[in-house]
């Protein structure tokens, strides 16, 4: 029997692929509608409705949540933002939406071609490997956001231009779940690139990204929803409510630990007690 080619092993990461894209797509557009349609463009319409569907639903079963059954439990109810703060928001959002989902369906076809060096089966690697890669992905992916994040502020064009259309968002009473996502589209891919750029230098299993990449859409909505879960080291929505207050501090991620190695880690504790 003749070992697998090259192409026989790209061709998983297409059967990925195309089985995430029938989960999406299969159930809700005829098969006579999809057949025509590239492989590539069926990546972006399954990235932009499952996309659309993850915002809009965690989005409003969160404010649901918090708002209305838990009113001024989490939140006082000068805190509480409006209904017309968050449909800006969410136009916003679904304006740059489009535009975030052809990212990864180009990072997509890079994988699918070789381009990458991501692997299909953890048992390519061993679970060490795997887990070792993984922590790596995950610091390359912090730093790197980190940095993005803090240069779109120091950067006056950048902040004027493109991330200026995420902070008028900016106290309590106008951040909501609903902000996560509410990016210029540029920006939007920008804040993504650390995850695509670390499929270049890190070994990485394909599965692993894309959920990482479904925990990155749930992950914003929560750290704007102004509770702090005070769960370290964890860039809760405490810190990132105070980024959104000083803009020169919290710049990261999932963790704190880049703005405590750089100096700009700010703690909503060490805030509250001070008003006290």
């Amino acid at each position: 029997m003749d070992a697998p080619t090259m192409e026989d092993y790209l061709q998983l990461f297409v059967e990925e692929t195309s089985r995430y894209n029938d989960i999406v797509l299969g159930s809700l557009l005829p098969a006579n509608w999809l057949a025509p349609l590239p492989h590539f463009f069926r990546g972006w319409l399954r990235n932009y409705i499952g996309g659309t569907f993850i915002y809009l639903i965690s989005g409003t079963l969160w404010c649901f949540y918090i708002y209305y059954l838990k009113r001024n439990v989490y939140l006082p109810k000068d805190a509480i933002p409006s209904k017309n703060a968050m449909l800006l928001q969410i136009g916003v959002a679904m304006r740059a939406l489009p535009w975030y989902c052809a990212f990864p369906a180009m990072t997509e076809y890079m994988i699918e071609h070789g381009w990458t060096k991501c692997f299909s089966r953890i048992s390519d690697v061993g679970w060490i490997a795997y887990l070792c890669y993984l922590a790596m992905y995950l610091v390359f992916v912090e730093f790197g956001i980190y940095w993005v994040h803090r240069e779109l502020h120091d950067i006056k064009p950048l902040y004027k231009y493109l991330h200026a259309t995420h902070h008028i968002f900016n106290k309590q009473n106008t951040l909501s779940p609903f902000a996560g996502l509410a990016f210029h589209p540029l920006e939007g891919i920008l804040q993504a690139m650390p995850h695509v750029l670390a499929l270049f230098v890190i070994p990485t299993h394909f599965t692993t990204h894309m959920a990482l990449l479904f925990i990155d859409a749930i992950w914003t909505t929560n750290i704007h929803d102004c509770i702090h879960g005070k769960l370290w080291p964890v860039m809760g929505a405490g810190y990132h409510t105070i980024h959104h207050t000083t803009y020169r501090h919290n710049y990261g991620h999932f963790t704190i630990w880049m703005d405590w190695m750089f100096g700009t880690l700010r703690d909503p504790v060490e805030d509250e007690a001070k008003k006290i």
